[in-house]
Protein backbone atom coordinates (compact mmCIF):
# COMPACT_ATOMS: atom_id res chain seq x y z
CA UNK A 1 0.00 0.00 0.00
CA UNK A 2 1.37 3.51 -0.93
CA UNK A 3 2.52 4.90 2.38
CA UNK A 4 1.19 8.50 0.81
CA UNK A 5 -2.21 7.03 1.29
CA UNK A 6 -2.27 6.92 5.00
CA UNK A 7 -2.34 11.03 4.87
CA UNK A 8 -5.26 11.17 1.96
CA UNK A 9 -7.72 9.41 4.94
CA UNK A 10 -9.95 12.54 6.05
CA UNK A 11 -9.49 11.56 10.10
CA UNK A 12 -5.83 12.24 9.68
CA UNK A 13 -6.20 15.80 8.76
CA UNK A 14 -4.64 18.95 10.75
CA UNK A 15 -1.71 18.63 12.71
CA UNK A 16 -2.99 17.90 16.44
CA UNK A 17 -3.79 14.38 15.79
CA UNK A 18 -0.09 13.95 14.71
CA UNK A 19 1.19 15.10 18.09
CA UNK A 20 -0.15 12.19 20.50
CA UNK A 21 2.05 9.40 20.85
CA UNK A 22 -0.18 6.84 19.23
CA UNK A 23 0.31 8.37 16.13
CA UNK A 24 -1.93 6.91 13.17
CA UNK A 25 1.07 4.67 11.83
CA UNK A 26 2.22 3.23 14.85
CA UNK A 27 -1.96 2.78 15.99
CA UNK A 28 -2.36 1.13 12.10
CA UNK A 29 0.17 -1.16 13.24
CA UNK A 30 -1.30 -2.12 16.79
CA UNK A 31 -3.98 -2.91 14.89
CA UNK A 32 -2.45 -5.40 12.60
CA UNK A 33 0.09 -6.49 15.38
CA UNK A 34 -3.35 -7.74 16.88
CA UNK A 35 -4.09 -9.77 14.14
CA UNK A 36 -0.37 -11.36 13.81
CA UNK A 37 -0.14 -11.93 17.40
CA UNK A 38 -2.09 -15.02 19.02
CA UNK A 39 -2.92 -12.85 21.87
CA UNK A 40 -5.69 -10.48 20.56
CA UNK A 41 -5.50 -8.36 23.88
CA UNK A 42 -5.74 -4.57 24.33
CA UNK A 43 -2.79 -4.92 26.87
CA UNK A 44 -0.48 -7.25 24.56
CA UNK A 45 -0.61 -4.55 21.68
CA UNK A 46 0.27 -1.86 24.71
CA UNK A 47 3.29 -4.34 26.45
CA UNK A 48 4.56 -4.31 22.55
CA UNK A 49 4.18 -0.27 22.48
CA UNK A 50 6.52 -0.44 25.42
CA UNK A 51 8.70 -3.11 24.46
CA UNK A 52 9.31 -0.29 21.32
CA UNK A 53 7.11 -2.22 18.60
CA UNK A 54 5.92 0.21 16.17
CA UNK A 55 7.85 3.56 17.32
CA UNK A 56 11.88 1.92 16.86
CA UNK A 57 13.74 3.01 13.77
CA UNK A 58 13.69 -0.71 12.57
CA UNK A 59 9.93 -1.64 13.22
CA UNK A 60 7.26 -1.71 10.62
CA UNK A 61 5.37 1.50 11.54
CA UNK A 62 8.68 3.54 10.68
CA UNK A 63 7.85 3.06 7.24
CA UNK A 64 4.75 4.93 7.20
CA UNK A 65 4.66 8.92 7.20
CA UNK A 66 4.90 10.86 10.30
CA UNK A 67 2.91 13.38 8.31
CA UNK A 68 0.44 13.86 6.03
CA UNK A 69 1.54 14.76 2.15
CA UNK A 70 0.60 18.10 0.69
CA UNK A 71 -1.67 16.72 -1.57
CA UNK A 72 -5.45 17.65 -1.04
CA UNK A 73 -7.27 15.18 1.00
CA UNK A 74 -9.93 13.26 -1.36
CA UNK A 75 -14.22 13.65 -0.92
CA UNK A 76 -16.15 12.55 1.07
CA UNK A 77 -16.78 8.50 1.16
CA UNK A 78 -12.76 7.97 0.27
CA UNK A 79 -12.36 5.90 3.44
CA UNK A 80 -14.83 3.58 1.55
CA UNK A 81 -12.39 3.90 -1.05
CA UNK A 82 -8.86 3.75 0.93
CA UNK A 83 -9.37 0.03 1.91
CA UNK A 84 -9.73 -1.67 -1.73
CA UNK A 85 -5.80 -0.01 -2.26
CA UNK A 86 -3.83 -3.04 -0.86
CA UNK A 87 -5.99 -5.65 -3.11
CA UNK A 88 -5.77 -3.48 -6.29
CA UNK A 89 -1.92 -2.94 -5.59
CA UNK A 90 -1.51 -6.64 -5.11
CA UNK A 91 -3.49 -7.25 -8.38
CA UNK A 92 -1.01 -5.08 -10.03
CA UNK A 93 2.28 -7.07 -9.24
CA UNK A 94 2.22 -9.80 -11.76
CA UNK A 95 -0.22 -10.14 -14.61
CA UNK A 96 -0.70 -13.65 -13.80
CA UNK A 97 -3.23 -12.18 -11.38
CA UNK A 98 -5.08 -10.97 -14.51
CA UNK A 99 -7.34 -13.31 -17.22
CA UNK A 100 -7.63 -11.27 -20.45
CA UNK A 101 -6.89 -7.98 -19.21
CA UNK A 102 -9.77 -8.47 -15.98
CA UNK A 103 -9.24 -9.63 -12.53
CA UNK A 104 -11.50 -12.23 -11.94
CA UNK A 105 -13.31 -11.59 -8.93
CA UNK A 106 -15.18 -13.63 -6.85
CA UNK A 107 -17.85 -13.05 -4.24
CA UNK A 108 -19.07 -15.03 -1.10
CA UNK A 109 -20.64 -13.70 2.04
CA UNK A 110 -20.55 -15.10 5.76
CA UNK A 111 -21.48 -14.03 9.08
CA UNK A 112 -19.46 -12.83 12.31
CA UNK A 113 -20.16 -12.93 15.88
CA UNK A 114 -20.40 -9.89 18.45
CA UNK A 115 -21.16 -9.58 21.73
CA UNK A 116 -23.89 -7.31 22.75
CA UNK A 117 -22.12 -4.43 24.10
CA UNK A 118 -24.08 -0.80 23.77
CA UNK A 119 -25.17 -0.45 20.84
CA UNK A 120 -24.26 -2.71 19.11
CA UNK A 121 -28.15 -4.73 18.89
CA UNK A 122 -29.66 -2.21 17.27
CA UNK A 123 -27.09 -1.83 14.46
CA UNK A 124 -26.89 -5.36 14.84
CA UNK A 125 -29.69 -7.31 16.19
CA UNK A 126 -29.40 -10.81 17.04
CA UNK A 127 -31.49 -13.49 14.72
CA UNK A 128 -34.42 -14.14 16.66
CA UNK A 129 -36.50 -17.67 16.68
CA UNK A 130 -39.81 -18.77 18.15
CA UNK A 131 -38.27 -20.53 21.16
CA UNK A 132 -35.82 -18.26 22.68
CA UNK A 133 -34.32 -14.78 23.02
CA UNK A 134 -30.68 -14.99 21.29
CA UNK A 135 -27.39 -13.47 22.49
CA UNK A 136 -24.80 -13.03 19.86
CA UNK A 137 -25.12 -10.17 17.66
CA UNK A 138 -24.92 -11.19 14.00
CA UNK A 139 -22.84 -9.03 11.19
CA UNK A 140 -23.59 -9.67 7.55
CA UNK A 141 -20.03 -10.13 5.27
CA UNK A 142 -19.86 -9.85 1.76
CA UNK A 143 -16.07 -9.90 0.76
CA UNK A 144 -14.53 -9.93 -3.28
CA UNK A 145 -11.46 -12.11 -3.56
CA UNK A 146 -9.02 -12.38 -6.69
CA UNK A 147 -9.12 -15.68 -7.88
CA UNK A 148 -5.65 -15.95 -9.06
CA UNK A 149 -4.05 -14.20 -5.86
CA UNK A 150 -6.66 -14.98 -2.85
CA UNK A 151 -6.10 -11.65 -2.14
CA UNK A 152 -9.39 -9.60 -0.34
CA UNK A 153 -10.43 -6.72 -3.27
CA UNK A 154 -13.25 -5.09 -1.10
CA UNK A 155 -15.83 -5.98 1.72
CA UNK A 156 -19.19 -4.54 2.81
CA UNK A 157 -20.60 -5.31 6.10
CA UNK A 158 -24.44 -5.05 7.22
CA UNK A 159 -26.68 -6.46 9.55
CA UNK A 160 -28.78 -9.54 8.99
CA UNK A 161 -31.71 -7.75 7.97
CA UNK A 162 -29.33 -6.63 4.71
CA UNK A 163 -28.96 -9.23 1.80
CA UNK A 164 -25.92 -10.51 0.54
CA UNK A 165 -27.05 -9.38 -2.62
CA UNK A 166 -27.69 -5.78 -1.59
CA UNK A 167 -24.15 -6.10 -0.13
CA UNK A 168 -22.40 -7.23 -3.18
CA UNK A 169 -24.26 -4.67 -5.33
CA UNK A 170 -22.17 -2.06 -3.20
CA UNK A 171 -19.16 -4.09 -3.75
CA UNK A 172 -19.74 -3.83 -7.55
CA UNK A 173 -20.85 -0.35 -7.87
CA UNK A 174 -17.83 0.37 -5.70
CA UNK A 175 -15.05 -1.45 -8.14
CA UNK A 176 -13.17 0.48 -10.99
CA UNK A 177 -11.00 -1.91 -12.31
CA UNK A 178 -12.06 -4.11 -15.06
CA UNK A 179 -13.27 -7.60 -13.67
CA UNK A 180 -15.13 -10.72 -14.32
CA UNK A 181 -17.39 -11.19 -11.58
CA UNK A 182 -17.86 -14.88 -10.79
CA UNK A 183 -20.58 -15.87 -8.14
CA UNK A 184 -22.51 -19.00 -7.64
CA UNK A 185 -26.54 -19.49 -7.79
CA UNK A 186 -27.13 -17.86 -4.71
CA UNK A 187 -25.63 -14.30 -6.46
CA UNK A 188 -27.32 -15.60 -9.48
CA UNK A 189 -30.18 -12.58 -9.56
CA UNK A 190 -31.33 -9.91 -11.94
CA UNK A 191 -29.70 -7.43 -9.20
CA UNK A 192 -26.38 -8.40 -9.93
CA UNK A 193 -26.20 -8.64 -13.54
CA UNK A 194 -27.91 -5.18 -13.76
CA UNK A 195 -25.55 -3.65 -11.13
CA UNK A 196 -23.01 -5.25 -13.05
CA UNK A 197 -24.10 -3.35 -16.22
CA UNK A 198 -24.50 0.10 -14.47
CA UNK A 199 -20.74 -0.53 -12.98
CA UNK A 200 -19.70 -1.52 -16.54
CA UNK A 201 -18.35 -5.23 -15.23
CA UNK A 202 -18.88 -8.27 -16.98
CA UNK A 203 -20.80 -11.39 -15.10
CA UNK A 204 -20.34 -15.03 -14.93
CA UNK A 205 -22.97 -15.95 -12.65
CA UNK A 206 -24.63 -19.73 -11.89
CA UNK A 207 -28.43 -20.12 -12.00
CA UNK A 208 -30.55 -22.50 -10.78
CA UNK A 209 -32.22 -24.76 -12.99
CA UNK A 210 -35.59 -23.23 -12.39
CA UNK A 211 -34.80 -19.86 -13.09
CA UNK A 212 -32.79 -20.52 -16.27
CA UNK A 213 -35.41 -22.58 -17.83
CA UNK A 214 -37.61 -19.31 -17.27
CA UNK A 215 -34.57 -17.11 -18.95
CA UNK A 216 -34.38 -19.63 -21.54
CA UNK A 217 -38.06 -19.95 -22.20
CA UNK A 218 -38.36 -23.71 -23.08
CA UNK A 219 -36.99 -27.05 -21.57
CA UNK A 220 -32.96 -26.32 -20.71
CA UNK A 221 -30.68 -28.16 -23.32
CA UNK A 222 -26.58 -28.19 -23.37
CA UNK A 223 -25.54 -25.41 -25.60
CA UNK A 224 -24.85 -21.51 -25.94
CA UNK A 225 -28.09 -19.78 -25.88
CA UNK A 226 -28.04 -15.90 -26.38
CA UNK A 227 -30.95 -14.45 -23.79
CA UNK A 228 -32.27 -11.14 -22.65
CA UNK A 229 -32.71 -11.03 -18.81
CA UNK A 230 -35.49 -8.72 -18.02
CA UNK A 231 -36.85 -8.55 -14.39
CA UNK A 232 -40.00 -10.01 -12.82
CA UNK A 233 -42.17 -8.72 -9.71
CA UNK A 234 -40.14 -10.68 -7.67
CA UNK A 235 -36.67 -9.16 -8.84
CA UNK A 236 -35.97 -6.36 -5.21
CA UNK A 237 -34.34 -3.30 -7.39
CA UNK A 238 -33.46 -0.24 -5.78
CA UNK A 239 -35.44 2.62 -7.29
CA UNK A 240 -32.71 4.60 -9.49
CA UNK A 241 -31.81 1.40 -10.54
CA UNK A 242 -32.71 0.51 -14.72
CA UNK A 243 -35.52 -2.36 -15.61
CA UNK A 244 -33.99 -2.72 -18.88
CA UNK A 245 -33.16 -6.21 -19.88
CA UNK A 246 -29.52 -6.99 -19.88
CA UNK A 247 -28.38 -9.37 -23.01
CA UNK A 248 -26.07 -12.25 -22.10
CA UNK A 249 -25.44 -15.82 -22.99
CA UNK A 250 -27.33 -18.58 -21.32
CA UNK A 251 -24.16 -21.53 -21.00
CA UNK A 252 -25.96 -25.22 -20.49
CA UNK A 253 -23.75 -28.22 -20.15
CA UNK A 254 -23.78 -31.44 -18.61
CA UNK A 255 -21.09 -32.72 -16.27
CA UNK A 256 -20.08 -35.91 -16.37
CA UNK A 257 -17.41 -37.26 -13.99
CA UNK A 258 -15.64 -40.38 -13.06
CA UNK A 259 -17.49 -42.12 -9.96
CA UNK A 260 -19.66 -38.85 -9.51
CA UNK A 261 -23.29 -38.47 -10.69
CA UNK A 262 -23.83 -35.99 -13.84
CA UNK A 263 -24.54 -32.77 -13.09
CA UNK A 264 -26.17 -29.65 -14.39
CA UNK A 265 -24.24 -26.72 -14.90
CA UNK A 266 -26.32 -23.14 -16.05
CA UNK A 267 -24.17 -20.15 -16.68
CA UNK A 268 -24.72 -16.89 -17.54
CA UNK A 269 -22.13 -14.37 -18.32
CA UNK A 270 -22.13 -10.86 -20.10
CA UNK A 271 -18.87 -11.93 -22.23
CA UNK A 272 -18.93 -11.83 -25.93
CA UNK A 273 -19.48 -15.08 -28.34
CA UNK A 274 -16.07 -15.39 -29.16
CA UNK A 275 -13.41 -17.77 -29.27
CA UNK A 276 -11.41 -16.27 -25.97
CA UNK A 277 -14.84 -16.94 -24.65
CA UNK A 278 -15.82 -20.13 -25.54
CA UNK A 279 -18.22 -22.47 -23.49
CA UNK A 280 -15.27 -24.85 -22.61
CA UNK A 281 -13.05 -21.85 -21.72
CA UNK A 282 -16.15 -20.26 -19.37
CA UNK A 283 -17.03 -23.81 -17.71
CA UNK A 284 -13.20 -24.41 -16.63
CA UNK A 285 -13.15 -20.65 -15.20
CA UNK A 286 -15.97 -21.35 -13.51
CA UNK A 287 -14.15 -24.25 -11.60
CA UNK A 288 -11.99 -21.59 -9.97
CA UNK A 289 -14.10 -20.58 -7.88
CA UNK A 290 -13.68 -22.89 -5.28
CA UNK A 291 -10.54 -21.59 -3.41
CA UNK A 292 -13.05 -18.63 -2.32
CA UNK A 293 -14.41 -21.05 0.25
CA UNK A 294 -11.03 -21.45 1.94
CA UNK A 295 -10.36 -17.62 1.48
CA UNK A 296 -13.09 -17.19 3.73
CA UNK A 297 -12.18 -19.82 6.29
CA UNK A 298 -8.40 -18.35 6.62
CA UNK A 299 -10.01 -14.70 6.70
CA UNK A 300 -12.70 -16.13 9.80
CA UNK A 301 -10.09 -18.84 11.12
CA UNK A 302 -6.63 -17.73 10.60
CA UNK A 303 -6.96 -14.08 11.06
CA UNK A 304 -9.29 -14.93 14.17
CA UNK A 305 -12.03 -13.09 12.74
CA UNK A 306 -15.43 -15.15 13.50
CA UNK A 307 -15.93 -13.42 16.39
CA UNK A 308 -15.21 -10.00 17.37
CA UNK A 309 -14.82 -9.10 21.41
CA UNK A 310 -15.36 -4.95 19.91
CA UNK A 311 -17.79 -3.47 22.38
CA UNK A 312 -19.24 -0.71 19.55
CA UNK A 313 -19.88 -1.15 15.99
CA UNK A 314 -17.39 1.48 14.75
CA UNK A 315 -14.79 -0.50 16.33
CA UNK A 316 -16.15 -3.58 15.29
CA UNK A 317 -15.83 -2.56 11.89
CA UNK A 318 -12.40 -1.65 12.31
CA UNK A 319 -11.71 -5.05 14.06
CA UNK A 320 -12.70 -6.54 10.74
CA UNK A 321 -10.86 -4.07 8.89
CA UNK A 322 -7.24 -4.59 10.68
CA UNK A 323 -7.75 -8.40 10.39
CA UNK A 324 -8.59 -8.05 6.50
CA UNK A 325 -5.10 -5.77 5.87
CA UNK A 326 -3.28 -8.09 7.77
CA UNK A 327 -4.79 -11.54 5.71
CA UNK A 328 -3.78 -9.33 2.48
CA UNK A 329 -0.16 -8.47 4.02
CA UNK A 330 0.28 -12.61 3.91
CA UNK A 331 -1.36 -12.73 0.47
CA UNK A 332 1.21 -9.72 -0.50
CA UNK A 333 3.90 -12.02 0.84
CA UNK A 334 2.61 -15.43 -1.02
CA UNK A 335 2.18 -13.80 -4.46
CA UNK A 336 5.64 -12.33 -4.13
CA UNK A 337 7.35 -15.49 -2.70
CA UNK A 338 5.39 -17.32 -5.79
CA UNK A 339 6.69 -15.13 -8.44
CA UNK A 340 10.39 -15.27 -6.81
CA UNK A 341 9.97 -19.03 -7.38
CA UNK A 342 7.97 -19.18 -10.96
CA UNK A 343 5.07 -21.10 -9.33
CA UNK A 344 1.43 -20.49 -9.05
CA UNK A 345 0.49 -18.13 -6.01
CA UNK A 346 -2.61 -20.44 -4.59
CA UNK A 347 -0.04 -23.57 -4.69
CA UNK A 348 1.74 -22.58 -1.32
CA UNK A 349 0.56 -22.91 1.98
CA UNK A 350 -1.40 -20.07 3.74
CA UNK A 351 -0.50 -20.78 7.08
CA UNK A 352 3.21 -21.55 6.37
CA UNK A 353 3.40 -18.28 4.98
CA UNK A 354 2.07 -16.39 7.94
CA UNK A 355 4.33 -17.88 10.23
CA UNK A 356 7.10 -17.27 7.96
CA UNK A 357 6.35 -13.55 7.52
CA UNK A 358 5.72 -13.28 11.17
CA UNK A 359 9.67 -14.41 11.60
CA UNK A 360 10.53 -11.88 9.21
CA UNK A 361 8.86 -9.15 11.45
CA UNK A 362 9.73 -10.22 14.44
CA UNK A 363 13.22 -9.89 12.98
CA UNK A 364 13.81 -6.72 11.44
CA UNK A 365 17.55 -5.20 10.21
CA UNK A 366 18.71 -1.96 11.77
CA UNK A 367 19.06 -0.47 8.16
CA UNK A 368 17.25 -0.82 5.06
CA UNK A 369 19.90 -2.84 3.48
CA UNK A 370 19.82 -5.78 6.05
CA UNK A 371 15.75 -5.48 6.22
CA UNK A 372 15.88 -6.22 2.12
CA UNK A 373 18.57 -8.96 2.70
CA UNK A 374 15.98 -10.70 5.26
CA UNK A 375 13.51 -10.13 3.15
CA UNK A 376 15.21 -12.23 0.17
CA UNK A 377 15.95 -15.05 2.63
CA UNK A 378 12.37 -14.99 3.89
CA UNK A 379 11.36 -14.91 0.18
CA UNK A 380 13.12 -18.26 -0.45
CA UNK A 381 11.67 -19.89 2.65
CA UNK A 382 7.84 -19.22 1.88
CA UNK A 383 8.52 -20.19 -2.20
CA UNK A 384 9.38 -23.95 -0.14
CA UNK A 385 5.99 -23.97 1.52
CA UNK A 386 4.51 -25.78 -1.18
CA UNK A 387 0.86 -27.76 -0.24
CA UNK A 388 1.37 -31.32 -0.20
CA UNK A 389 0.38 -33.63 -3.28
CA UNK A 390 -2.14 -36.74 -2.08
CA UNK A 391 -1.41 -39.65 -3.59
CA UNK A 392 -4.18 -40.95 -2.00
CA UNK A 393 -7.81 -39.88 -2.52
CA UNK A 394 -8.51 -38.87 1.03
CA UNK A 395 -11.24 -40.40 3.09
CA UNK A 396 -14.98 -39.27 3.80
CA UNK A 397 -15.44 -37.67 7.09
CA UNK A 398 -18.70 -37.24 8.91
CA UNK A 399 -19.48 -33.42 9.13
CA UNK A 400 -19.55 -33.79 13.16
CA UNK A 401 -17.56 -32.37 15.76
CA UNK A 402 -16.65 -33.53 19.25
CA UNK A 403 -17.02 -31.93 22.19
CA UNK A 404 -16.14 -32.44 25.60
CA UNK A 405 -19.14 -32.71 28.01
CA UNK A 406 -19.56 -30.12 30.61
CA UNK A 407 -21.63 -30.28 33.57
CA UNK A 408 -23.46 -26.65 32.60
CA UNK A 409 -26.16 -26.30 31.02
CA UNK A 410 -26.42 -23.74 27.86
CA UNK A 411 -27.02 -20.13 28.89
CA UNK A 412 -29.59 -18.33 26.57
CA UNK A 413 -30.61 -14.95 27.04
CA UNK A 414 -28.75 -12.16 28.92
CA UNK A 415 -26.32 -13.00 32.15
CA UNK A 416 -28.73 -10.19 33.67
CA UNK A 417 -32.13 -11.94 33.16
CA UNK A 418 -29.95 -15.82 34.69
CA UNK A 419 -28.67 -13.77 37.77
CA UNK A 420 -32.84 -12.60 38.61
CA UNK A 421 -33.93 -16.14 37.76
CA UNK A 422 -31.16 -17.36 40.33
CA UNK A 423 -31.24 -14.58 43.03
CA UNK A 424 -35.14 -15.72 42.78
CA UNK A 425 -34.43 -19.44 43.49
CA UNK A 426 -31.94 -18.43 45.88
CA UNK A 427 -34.73 -16.35 48.01
CA UNK A 428 -36.98 -19.25 47.92
CA UNK A 429 -34.51 -21.84 49.34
Amino acid sequence: MPCRALGRLPALKGKRFYDRLFTPRVTLWQLLFQRFHPDHTLDAALSDARAGGGLTQNSPASWFPTQPPPAAMPASGSRRSFWPLQGRQITKLSSATRWHGRVITLLDGSTVRLRPYGRMAKEFPPQRNQHQQPYWCLVRVVVSFCARSGAALDCALGSMRVSEQVLAGQIILATTAQSLFMEDRNFGVFRIAQAARQAGQAVLLRLTDARARKLLGRALRPGDHPVHWSPTRQDQLPPEASREPVTGRLLVVQLHRKGFRSQRLCLFTTLPDTTDFALPELVRLYGQRWPIELNLRYLKAQMDLAQLEAKSPDQARKEWLAGWLAYNLIRAAQLCAALHKGIAPLTLSFSAVRRRLEDWLRQFGRTPRQARARWTTALIQMGRCRLPRRRKPRPNEPRAQRHLRLPYAPLYGSRATARKHLNKYASKS
